[in-house]
């Protein structure tokens, strides 16, 4: 296992979650805010946690904060801000809407890094989760040249990169879930009341 020293983690906290109207890691699931969970997930696995926002609304967690570097132009400039501010190789990334992930889950991230593999990143219900995923610092160089060249799509950049996926259980699955929504927001309390 891969020393915590040597893992950052990276919040991304910086979406206009024009969805929902206001601001997801704000959104509350048992009294406690979404960006908790994606806090309490990584703590035990990294060395430091770096929020990305333009929001001053988060310094009240006690984290470095950073903004992003491009304005408005999505995850891929997120990543890139908490990529280029991390001092680590590895970097466990978590968008702030997923506040049914765990700990265990991340671990096997950590778990699967190998020499060659850039970006390892949780696979479930069959689909890649960028967002739940553990990126080397040296794509950095990559993430930046897509996001000069106007490339804002995050699919795109992780498709250049030498990237694998986890694939999750079945019953791990219901960890995933994010929330765009308010129907989403609902499902996730229920499935969290089970």
């Amino acid at each position: 296992m891969i020393d915590k020293k040597n893992i950052t983690g990276i919040i991304l906290a910086g979406g206009k979650s024009s969805r929902m109207g206001t601001d997801k890691g704000f959104l509350l699931l048992n009294n406690k805010p979404f960006v908790q969970y994606s806090i309490d997930a990584l703590s035990p696995l990294v060395s430091e946690i770096i929020i990305v926002s333009d929001n001053a609304d988060y310094d009240v967690f006690g984290l470095k904060r950073i903004t992003d570097i491009t304005k408005n132009a999505g995850p891929v400039a997120g990543i890139c801000s908490g990529l280029e501010a991390s001092s680590t190789d590895y970097n466990l990334i978590l968008s702030c809407d997923i506040p049914l992930i765990k700990t265990q889950i991340l671990e096997k991230l950590i778990d699967n890094i190998d020499d060659y593999h850039e970006i390892i990143q949780v696979e479930s219900n069959g689909k890649g989760m960028p967002l739940i995923a553990l990126y080397n610092k040296d794509v950095t160089k990559t993430f930046n040249t897509f996001l000069k060249n106007d490339e804002r799509r995050l699919r795109v950049a992780i498709n250049c990169c030498k990237s694998k996926n986890v694939i999750l259980e079945k019953e791990n699955e219901f960890t995933t879930m994010n929330v765009n929504t308010k129907t989403e927001l609902k499902a996730i309390k229920d499935a969290n009341n089970h």
